[in-house]
């Protein structure tokens, strides 16, 4: 009886040591909220925007996070989903092989409807030929005005951004993240911009005023300030350095030729132009397979880059 007794007790010491360290290791892994430690060692993270930013309450959807700790620490790759995206039903093959090129990966969840095309089209672009780009640095700024959506200027791309760093700076220790801040803002020398659709056109229209690491815009819009004219801010001077920009789309979309029409205006060289070719899966769309195709993986490859 007292063996049994002893072999009771110890057993229950066991669970009891395992359940404290247990819990201490979720601690440690979930002081910035929502976290998964895959069984490939990278860590995710799901942030609502609301806990970095107490004001905001529209597009409340999570941020998604993830890196790989085991991993020596590079560029961060912030990702913008196009209208209608859903940060943490992001392209996750993309995103898992930007962690082994050496990248940090953010998908921002942030304002994406309306759409550009739905709002500067028209009589409206007729009237107002900076449309698009008044709508772009409301959304991305939120300094300037522009009647024509809701937006609150803190629900703009680059506060809900930088109070992201700022928030996983303070609860996400072993990320490391003050890496990507300098003085308050984005380092953005640290950062690379990529995009799909509206996304793509956000992380463009940024890397113009913002010296950024690298900038891939995937089918990245098409704004226009006149009937079947382009935009202007296509053809602004960029600060990112033109052999850091990189543009893709799919041939089969029914926009190509006028994205291509984009990537030339902004001076993408022609090496950095990927037209994507493979078929696309009865009930997909081109116009995002090439962040969604793993076919592609090679050539992400190449946009990418090395992170670290």
């Amino acid at each position: 009886m007292n063996t049994f007794k002893l072999i009771f007790e110890t057993e229950r010491m066991k669970h009891y040591i395992f359940s404290i360290i247990f819990i201490f290791l979720f601690h440690t892994y979930s002081s910035a909220q929502d976290v998964d430690l895959l069984a490939n060692s990278n860590v995710v993270l799901n942030i609502v925007p609301s806990k970095t930013d107490a004001r905001i309450n529209k597009a409340n959807t999570p941020h998604f996070v993830t890196y790989n700790p085991a991993i020596k620490q590079g560029k961060l790759l912030l990702f913008l989903p196009g209208t209608n995206g859903i940060a943490s039903r992001g392209p996750k093959d993309l995103f898992s092989t930007a962690i082994d090129q050496g990248y940090y990966v953010i998908n921002l969840s942030y304002i994406n409807t309306p759409a550009i095309a739905r709002i500067c089209k028209g009589n409206t672009i007729i009237e107002n030929s900076n449309c698009a780009e008044e709508f772009r640095n409301r959304r991305v700024y939120g300094t300037t005005t522009f009647s024509l959506i809701s937006d609150a200027s803190y629900d703009a791309i680059l506060n809900r951004f930088t109070k992201l760093l700022m928030y996983l700076s303070e609860n996400d220790e072993k990320g490391k993240w003050d890496h990507y801040l300098e003085n308050g803002q984005p380092k953005w020398e640290e950062i690379a911009l990529a995009g799909q659709s509206q996304g793509g056109g956000m992380s463009a229209f940024i890397a113009k005023t913002h010296r950024v690491a690298r900038v891939i815009d995937f089918s990245g819009g098409w704004d226009y300030s006149a009937k079947n004219k382009i935009a202007d801010w296509y053809s602004k001077k960029s600060i990112t350095p033109m052999d850091r920009w990189y543009g893709t789309y799919h041939v089969k979309e029914p926009v190509a030729a006028t994205i291509l029409k984009t990537y030339k205006a902004m001076n993408i060289p022609e090496e950095n132009i990927y037209a994507f070719d493979l078929e696309v899966p009865e009930g997909k769309k081109a116009h995002s397979n090439g962040i969604r195709n793993l076919a592609y993986k090679d050539q992400w490859i190449a946009l990418l880059g090395k992170g670290n």
